[in-house]
């Protein structure tokens, strides 16, 4: 620094309030240097990560909110390592560098606090553009509910972890002993984990649900007595909407060590239906039938496993012809499962018609005996 401020003309010549000729050029300059910093991170943070192709409104605004705060922090930086470079350079013996004691004292701790509150508040800030690179991995540009789920408790997670790191920064930067304020942390940590416990089980319940992901929004599960559509995953809990349209509400440290069964992971839908017919039916008009709903099975451009679909006679009974069929929907919904099987069904009576055959009823054989 010395031979820095010697290079100056006139350099020893006193400019007053403590300062010489020197450090107060040196001083004015790195303040100037110190705006243009900020000034050019603020455009040049937001153009770069544009490039990477960030769509996403919060993403966006989270970038451009956070560019000028990470300009600010580049520039307290550099103006601290300054300042602290003069300040050392004052204090060795037989240097001619002029400072004020207010430099040390007063504006170098302030420059060193601004610089860590900046760093804090510019990552808070970022923190939604979480939502940009799990999209970005993700790659359908369709998130899931689940997805959504994950990346609030990822914000939440990291907005705590950042919130704590820049707590302790912060109160270095202002002269706490951090030895004093870690230690009481950790003491006050102990005591939050044992009064909350059953809540973090439930967050990192909720984290394993989300990773794993053993269903999502939308699935149709069955976890223990319950069975009903998953309608929310949130952080404590999850809520599904039973058949009969009540909500069942299960803690999320429940679900790590129980069975659930996702019918919405199926990769088909089996069908198994029974037909009845009348025994006083012709048997090759059933044979016939029989050969019929098969191929109008095997013809279904929604039905798989063709191989194994079958249509038979399983059995005479004592007041019908009992009828299996077997045929698997290739299809994930159960709205389309449903309309599906009415196609079918209607085809088959249609079918049944045509060859002058008839579906059992008890009450009309009852009747006929009479």
């Amino acid at each position: 620094m010395d031979p820095l401020v010697q290079a100056i003309p006139g350099w020893e010549n006193d400019f007053g309030m403590g300062f010489n000729q020197g450090t107060f050029v040196i001083l004015g300059t790195t303040l100037l240097i110190c705006v243009m910093m900020r000034l050019w991170l603020k455009v040049m943070i937001s153009k770069s990560f544009m490039r990477f192709g960030i769509e996403q409104k919060i993403a966006v605004q989270a970038i451009r909110d956070s560019s000028g705060t990470l300009g600010t922090a580049a520039a307290s930086g550099f103006l601290a390592l300054t300042l602290r470079g003069m300040v050392d350079s004052s204090s060795i013996d037989g240097t001619s560098v002029m400072l004020p004691e207010l430099i040390e004292t007063i504006l170098l701790p302030f420059t060193e606090l601004v610089f860590y509150a900046a760093i804090v508040i510019w990552a808070f800030r970022l923190v939604p553009a979480v939502y940009a690179i799990v999209d970005r991995l993700d790659g359908d540009g369709d998130m899931e509910g689940t997805t959504k789920t994950l990346i609030s408790a990822l914000e939440s997670v990291m907005r705590f972890v950042i919130i704590a790191f820049g707590a302790v920064l912060i109160a270095g930067a202002l002269g706490f002993d951090l030895s004093a304020i870690l230690a009481g942390l950790g003491i006050s940590g102990i005591a939050l984990a044992l009064a909350a416990k059953d809540s973090i089980s439930n967050m990192f319940g909720a984290i394993t649900v989300l990773l794993d992901r053993p269903f999502k929004v939308g699935d149709w599960v069955v976890i223990g007595s319950s069975e009903g559509e998953v309608i929310e995953i949130n952080l404590r809990t999850t809520m599904i909407r039973t058949s009969i349209d009540s909500v069942v509400t299960f803690p999320n440290a429940t679900l790590v060590n129980t069975a659930i069964e996702n019918y919405g992971l199926r990769r088909w839908r089996r069908y198994q239906p029974i037909l009845h017919l009348d025994l006083e039916s012709d048997p090759d008009a059933v044979e016939i039938f029989c050969s019929q709903v098969l191929a109008n099975i095997q013809g279904n451009e929604k039905t798989t496993k063709k191989d194994s679909s079958f249509v038979r006679v399983r059995s005479l009974g004592p007041q019908a012809i009992d009828i299996a069929c077997n045929l698997y929907w290739d299809t994930s919904s159960s709205t389309e499962e449903q309309e599906l099987k009415q196609i079918f069904l209607l085809n088959v009576m249609r079918m049944a018609q045509g060859l002058g055959l008839h579906f059992f009823e008890p009450r009309v054989r009852r009747q006929v005996e009479g």
